[in-house]
């Protein structure tokens, strides 16, 4: 049986508990997100220029527009094939997998200098009285 005075407060406590991800983590995920970006939107060109799109479409002109800075590195690598319309651009294919190659890079450098793989368990214990008393 607890022990119980009349002279006794009551204290209530409150444990909180949040797992963080390292910092680590993360900015390894955003260098995924903004390579995966690039990526998904220089294979949206290729397909585009495969299929035969017409280049001055809207959708076209921003996608050729934003992505010719990405693949302009890689122009002169290969020389373009057209067939019909339809462009098979051996530069775009190079372009998707050097920005892959510095993604991992970058993602790996991140892991090697600091290398902890486990989420941080962060607790808060929050105390106080209990202020419903009666007064008066």
């Amino acid at each position: 049986m607890p022990n119980v005075s009349g002279d006794s407060t009551d204290h209530r406590s409150q444990v909180h508990t949040e797992v963080r991800a390292p910092a680590e983590a993360v900015i390894s995920r955003v260098v995924w997100f903004v390579f995966g970006f690039i990526e998904i939107l220089i294979a949206i060109r290729f397909v585009l220029k495969m299929l035969g799109a017409n280049a001055e479409a809207g959708f076209a002109k921003l996608v050729n527009g934003v992505s010719d800075v990405l693949v302009s590195p890689f122009s002169t690598l290969f020389s373009t094939q057209s067939v019909e319309g339809a462009t098979f651009e051996w530069s775009a294919l190079v372009a998707i997998a050097i920005y892959a190659l510095i993604a991992w890079g970058i993602v790996a450098l991140i892991h090697a200098v600091v290398p902890r793989e486990h989420a941080e368990t962060v607790e808060r214990v929050e105390t106080g009285q209990d202020v419903d008393t009666p007064q008066g």
